[in-house]
């Protein structure tokens, strides 16, 4: 096998799916501090950051502590950073119950109130709450090192796409409740949400949006790979192209769909990904009436710390 093959593993449901359920339900319990900072458009207020080690929350400053949660997934652990000190709670085997009992304990010692909700988010079948689920589960440390790969090397990607738009735009980040990677562009536009949903899914969808991002699966399309969508979906999507060989829309899902195998097989993944992201976004210039004008040059900072503002603009897509 070639080392780029090497370097973006494949990517097996049925192998992962007992981990990717395991840590979804982790990180809602630091998650719901997010819950507490101030709203952004589309949730980007509850984004998880993908550190070298795991996914992490932001800092919260409240009730005179600064902390934050760091879910270290390859260590197999959480630890709690605050201006007070640190504790690490493990997360290796047993109920997700008993591991929301040791973190309330741990975080206490730093002066840290336990989350306003124990209550368990956007996962089919799941018990109500933290303490209900009694399931005991296993910590498989290479599947955990399998997610955290997967998410850095979207996070590459979909960070690079992001970079250039010059709208609101959240950070690239997981969303703990559906537990996918996600870059979203919004504009003030005002949407109509369906309103048979919950209020927190109505308020997701109060502004138009494109989202380009990455998610493991689950039972009903158990195939890894990017996902992109136009809200409120426009007319006029099937038939074009979406960047990638292998990149198509599916109708049923109102997705454009772009597959990890594909992107294995990528001269260079990353920059697939953007090409995917450019893509819709031309979809939504073209089919929504999205501005065309608020993309930025693509190029790193020392282009930028070195060229004049006449030559970037003269070659914005360097």
């Amino acid at each position: 096998m070639s080392e780029r093959l090497n370097a973006w593993p494949s990517l097996v449901y049925e192998d992962l799916a007992p981990m990717v359920d395991y840590v979804n339900r982790l990180v809602q319990v630091g998650g719901k501090y997010t819950l507490d900072e101030p709203f952004e458009a589309g949730w980007g207020n509850i984004v998880l950051d993908v550190t070298p080690r795991g996914l992490r929350t932001p800092t919260f400053r409240r009730q005179g502590v600064t902390f934050e949660v760091h879910y270290r997934l390859l260590d197999g652990d959480v630890v709690v950073e605050s201006d007070r000190g640190s504790v690490t709670v493990p997360v290796s085997d047993g109920s997700l119950a008993a591991f929301y009992a040791s973190f309330c304990d741990a975080v206490a010692d730093l002066g840290v109130r336990p989350p306003r909700t124990s209550l368990i988010c956007e996962i089919p079948g799941a018990p109500r709450q933290f303490e209900d689920d009694q399931v005991e589960r296993i910590w498989d440390g290479d599947a955990a090192r399998l997610m955290w790969t997967a998410f850095d090397l979207a996070a590459g990607g979909l960070e690079t796409w992001q970079a250039p738009f010059q709208g609101h735009r959240p950070r690239v980040g997981v969303m703990w409740g559906g537990f996918d990677l996600s870059a979203t562009r919004y504009r003030a536009h005002p949407a109509t949400p369906e309103a048979d949903r919950p209020a927190f899914m109505q308020n997701a969808a109060r502004d138009e949006y494109v989202s380009v991002g990455f998610t493991f699966g689950d039972a009903k399309s158990p195939n890894a790979g990017m996902y992109a969508y136009i809200w409120p979906e426009p007319g006029g999507l099937e038939g074009r192209s979406w960047g990638v060989d292998g990149a198509a829309w599916n109708p049923d899902a109102g997705l454009a769909l772009l597959p990890w195998s594909t992107l294995r097989e990528a001269a260079d993944p990353r920059q697939a990904i953007v090409a995917f992201g450019d893509a819709v976004y031309e979809a939504a210039v073209e089919t929504a009436g999205w501005p065309a004008d608020v993309i930025g040059p693509r190029c790193d900072g020392w282009r930028m710390s070195t060229t004049p503002p006449a030559a970037v603009r003269g070659s914005r897509d360097q």
